[in-house]
């Protein structure tokens, strides 16, 4: 009995082991299935499965929100056999050829035919997310993420081979709006066949942008990879595909013209990929789509045409020399705060305000012409509002109309350019020590506790870095304009105009100087922190404006320059206000054109130097902002002492 008990024993033993034997190899199977692929999956699938691209979209705070990215790489069946999809031919008012074309509907179409999505590319609201969002739902399942690879060969490259990935995306939403973006990234193998490519790695990746692209090794560190998957940072509306998370500046075709944001925070996407033939000879085949040469878009004139298809394109047939032609790098704009980065940031929303313009024009040319003639009209009656005689640069304290003022700002300009000249370089670490003065009260436990509390908050900390900045730079431009009214005030009194005395009368004045700016920042500050009070901090900074010149003209403290700067704006604050605001748009334009045309000539032009030529620049506008601002004080003092007319005072000189 204790024998059979025993052989019991050993049999459960046994059946046990066995079957943790069995479990063990079932487990091992799944993990290499899932690892390599369905067990009958071909090489090319193994290939392109094992490579495939992870995608980083901009992450949307809420439907429709223009910042994100609403749309992903996804199938072209949401498209096709799609009722609210329609098939054109160019010309004659581009008839409809049938509603809700198929795959095989697009077989062989040429160049001539179009596929037009409901709504208009040109107008695009938040009416093509949604549709994106339905027929996704419908076809891939909650917005599954699908990409497109195909496996080339160029027949005069042999040694290499290339996996390309294909992403279709509904609609691209960036400054050349159109229905339809085909972009995407390839793998560059030195292999002749797709086993030797499974058994090593690439040797080089080009991710595709606009009408070019950037490469990089493999074992670069601006490529980021999950294992074999290379991580692709799609641009937000262009989705141009980028190594990194920035902002990317375009001024050209290859780069696309204007700025790529692929800034986080991102969502990632683990797309499914389909494999494609190199070519497609039956109308059947589900893929018949590949044979379509027509565009996948809305029919419209330029850049906002919709796109033609992957076999239509250079990287398609000859997928090596596109390779070879890409870029080593893109321009990524720093993040800071100095004038070069504020003057991409104008270039970004210049080119997408000139792309709306566009636009406007296409969809309504009257309504452009109406309003540049209104605006015209508008200008021409603002300049024949004053007078533009040429007037005496100096006494300071004289009569002088807007147009003779800023007429006499350039002849003093002009006669007094070098010292004018070193007072804009001074400029320049003025602002770099008042910058450095807010960052170490920034590192007070009061404020810095402050601050820590707003880690979470963006935008508190984007207000902090704003006022640090402006503090810096408006106390500069006071600096600046101290200086001007201590040469004027020399002049008007020795006829001697000297940079050296200037200074020396200027930095004898600092305490009274500081005292007035920071007792005028506070109150505007107070009254800005109210919110009902903003208006009244407006009011505030117009009448403070002659601070300055009533510190070192006048020798007044800081608390009575206040007073004085109020008692001379007093019943001309609209006229002060509106030359001030002349005065600051003359720097902002002449520096924001320079860096421009900087920007769209010297296009290899690195961005540090970009920036420090942009500083200068505005080092060297500032001054005749200053002599402006300085004779619209002289102005009103001339107005309050009821020194004689223009006419009867002011010497016409040359």
């Amino acid at each position: 009995m204790k024998t059979i008990k025993k052989i019991k024993k050993i049999k459960k033993i046994f059946l046990g082991v066995a079957m943790l034997t069995l479990a063990a190899t079932s487990f091992a199977e799944v993990g290499a299935v899932s690892a390599q692929g369905n067990a009958d999956s071909t090489p090319e699938q193994l290939l392109v499965e094992k490579f495939a691209p992870i995608i980083m979209l901009k992450a949307q705070e809420e439907a429709c929100d223009p910042d994100g990215e609403p749309y992903a790489p996804t199938s072209v069946e949401i498209v096709l056999d799609n009722p609210d999809i329609l098939l054109r031919q160019v010309g004659n008012d581009d008839p409809v050829i049938m509603r809700a074309p198929t795959a095989s509907d697009l077989y062989g179409r040429s160049l001539g035919f179009f596929l037009d999505f409901a709504g208009s590319s040109y107008k695009p609201a938040c009416l093509y997310e949604q549709d994106f969002d339905r027929y996704s739902d419908t076809v891939t399942g909650d917005r599954q993420a699908v990409v497109y690879a195909n496996i080339a060969q160029q027949d005069d490259r042999p040694g290499e081979l290339v996996v390309q990935y294909w992403f279709y995306w509904y609609f691209n939403d960036w400054n050349n709006k159109h229905e339809s973006d085909w972009e995407g990234i390839q793998l560059l193998f030195e292999a002749s066949t797709v086993e030797e490519a499974l058994a090593s790695e690439p040797v080089s990746v080009g991710y595709a942008q606009h009408e070019g692209g950037e490469r990089a090794s493999w074992t670069a560190d601006k490529l980021d990879r999950e294992g074999d998957r290379p991580v692709v940072y799609s641009s937000a509306g262009s989705h141009a595909s980028y190594y990194s998370s920035a902002l990317y500046l375009g001024r050209r075709g290859t780069e696309g013209f204007g700025c790529d944001n692929t800034d986080g925070p991102s969502d990632r996407l683990d797309p499914e990929v389909v494999l494609l033939p190199n070519a497609v000879d039956d109308p059947a085949d589900p893929l018949a789509w590949l044979a379509f040469e027509g565009t996948w878009g809305e029919h419209n004139a330029g850049a906002f045409n919709g796109p033609t298809g992957p076999a239509t394109k250079d990287r398609w047939t000859d997928p090596v020399d596109w390779h070879d032609d890409l870029r080593s790098s893109s321009v990524i704009v720093p993040s800071g705060d100095s004038q070069g980065d504020n003057i991409v940031h104008t270039f970004c929303g210049v080119v997408e305000w000139g792309s709306g313009q566009l636009i406007v024009f296409e969809t309504s040319p009257l309504r452009m012409a109406i309003t540049i003639g209104v605006l015209l009209l508008a200008a021409s009656w603002l300049v024949r509002r004053t007078a533009w005689d040429l007037v005496a640069s100096e006494p300071l304290a004289l009569r002088r109309r807007a147009g003779q003022l800023l007429r006499a700002a350039g002849v003093t300009y002009r006669k007094r350019a070098p010292s004018l000249m070193l007072f804009g370089i001074l400029y320049l670490p003025t602002a770099v020590v008042v910058g450095l003065c807010v960052v170490a009260l920034s590192k007070l436990p009061v404020i810095r506790q402050i601050l820590d509390l707003a880690s979470d908050d963006s935008g508190v900390r984007g207000a902090a870095v704003l006022l640090a900045t402006g503090l810096a730079n408006s106390f500069a431009f006071v600096a600046v304009n101290a200086l001007v009214a201590s040469a004027y005030t020399q002049f008007d009194r020795d006829g001697v105009w000297s940079a050296r005395d200037a200074a020396r009368r200027t930095l004898s004045r600092v305490r009274p100087l500081l005292a007035g700016y920071v007792r005028s920042f506070a109150i505007v500050a107070l009254l800005t922190i109210s919110i009902v009070g903003i208006p009244w901090a407006i009011r505030q900074v117009i009448r403070y404006q002659f601070l300055p010149q009533a510190v070192v003209a006048e020798d007044l403290g800081g608390r009575d320059a206040l007073a004085r700067s109020t008692d001379l704006v007093k019943g001309r604050w609209w006229h002060t206000a509106a030359m001030i605001t002349i005065f600051q748009v003359i720097i902002l334009l002449s520096g924001s054109i320079t860096g421009l045309l900087l920007l769209l000539v010297l296009t290899e032009l690195p961005m540090w130097l970009f920036s420090g030529l942009i500083t200068l620049v505005y080092a060297l506008i500032v001054p005749l902002a200053a002599v402006a601002q300085t004779l619209l004080y002289g102005d009103a003092v001339a107005a309050s002492e009821d020194v004689p007319g223009r006419e009867a005072a002011a010497l016409v000189t040359n």
